[in-house]
């Protein structure tokens, strides 16, 4: 089975988040911080992308849970929570509806049935995956999903000039070899020629600046939408 090169580093993460933090704090700076703001946004993407009540969502690196506690805000959906790190998940489930599951996954696919999902959202993940891990992920995302399902993503871009912000501090890190984790970078081209190659009917893109839903607040980083045929 595939394994991840940077699950000590992220269960070291969280593991000192917590002893430097109140527990709330620490699972709101482990996804980033904002946690209930992003997540809201988070939940605005994926009705955007389609989503409805009924469907079967899988939150890929869903963390402490900030999409779940939105979407059982929100929409009624059957949920699945995967993450690298035990004690985010453990968290997620004092925050979410019983009926979520969250699930320590650390291969490079899906514990699911083929044709049994509706919606696969990666938010903040494949920005720090290496590229052939992003496509095997997305390669079993094609299979797990029903048709007319979706893959939701997010990226980070040269395009975007608000993105070089988190390339230059890469760049400073590296120079002080003190680099957290990886930071990836996607170009639209990869995404594109990845989506062909996996049989993927089409994908669209969002830029990581603007916000075509009701709050009209951006995530960030760009959003991609793959979509199988």
């Amino acid at each position: 089975m595939a394994k991840f090169h940077f699950v000590e580093d992220y269960e070291r993460y969280v593991a000192d988040l917590i002893r430097q933090h109140p527990i709330d704090t620490a699972m709101s700076l482990a996804v980033g911080g904002s946690y209930a703001s992003v997540g809201a946004i988070e939940c605005e993407i994926l009705l955007h992308a389609g989503l409805e009540p009924g469907m079967a969502v899988v939150d890929l690196g869903c963390g402490s849970g900030r999409l779940a506690v939105a979407l059982a805000n929100r929409i009624a959906v059957g949920y699945l929570g995967l993450d690298v790190v035990s004690a985010l998940l453990d968290y997620a489930r004092t925050k979410a509806p019983k009926a979520y599951r969250f699930v320590l996954n650390r291969a490079l696919s899906l514990p699911v049935e083929a044709a049994s999902v509706d919606v696969l959202c990666a938010f903040s993940v494949f920005t720090h995956l290496l590229h052939a891990e992003t496509y095997l992920y997305l390669e079993d995302a094609h299979r797990a999903l029903r048709p007319g399902g979706r893959v939701v993503l997010s990226f980070l871009e040269f395009a975007i000039p608000d993105h070089w912000a988190v390339f230059d501090r890469t760049i400073q890190a590296q120079r002080a070899s003190t680099v957290p984790h990886l930071n990836q970078f996607i170009e639209r081209n990869q995404i594109i020629v990845w989506s062909q190659r996996l049989g993927y009917a089409g994908v669209s893109f969002i830029d990581g600046n603007t916000a075509p839903w009701p709050s009209g607040e951006p995530l960030g980083q760009s959003i991609a939408i793959l979509t199988k045929g």
